[in-house]
């Protein structure tokens, strides 16, 4: 196969997978990046659980994953729902599912009354996200920020922003994620720790 087309399918590959592979890799991933969290280790993983469970839930509920697209984000039991579903029973399912998970603390349904977004679109957020982390390392002036306690969400060109920060610090990586290209708009969620 020529390089071109193997990088196109690892491309492709890594995309469709999306949030999988923090379910392959599971502990590793939690072990590599605790050493910058301000979440506990046990934290993390009751995190990836959560993640798990609701996915799953999803799955299970026919009627909601047949005619819905939804991510969902835990940080420190935080949980984001992102994505689309075409009515307002089926969003209010969603959020029943992710509070029906033991140790979510709070539930932010962001899904949108709409049609599944397209592959395109989903490819173009994928982008637009990659771009927001690499550009948090431009964040300075903070003693203790390190970019990779930010959790970043694109959703439609919306970028959601999660994390336990302090505000200085949550509010110069909002400014800094405003600034990049695609980016529509940037919502906080962050947990604040002063």
């Amino acid at each position: 196969m020529k390089p071109i087309h193997m990088l196109l399918v690892a491309v492709l590959s890594a995309n469709l997978l999306g949030g999988c592979a923090a379910v392959v890799v599971g502990g590793a991933a939690v072990g590599a990046s605790a050493v910058h969290e301000r979440r506990t280790v046990g934290t993390m993983i009751d995190d990836e659980g959560v993640e798990w469970k609701i996915r799953s839930a999803i799955n299970d509920n026919k009627p909601l994953s047949s005619q819905s697209h939804i991510g969902a984000v835990s940080v420190n039991g935080v949980v984001l729902l992102v994505g689309q579903t075409p009515t307002e029973a089926l969003k209010q399912q969603a959020t029943d599912i992710a509070k029906g998970v033991e140790t979510v603390r709070v539930v932010h349904n962001e899904l949108s009354i709409a049609a599944p977004n397209s592959y395109v679109t989903r490819t173009s957020d994928s982008y637009i996200t990659s771009k927001v982390k690499t550009s948090l390392f431009k964040v300075k002036g903070h003693e203790d920020f390190d970019p990779t306690r930010v959790k970043v969400v694109t959703e439609n060109g919306t970028v959601y922003l999660m994390g336990i920060l302090y505000r200085s610090e949550a509010g110069d990586a909002a400014q800094q994620a405003s600034r990049v290209g695609g980016v529509q708009k940037v919502v906080k969620l962050f947990e604040y720790m002063d």
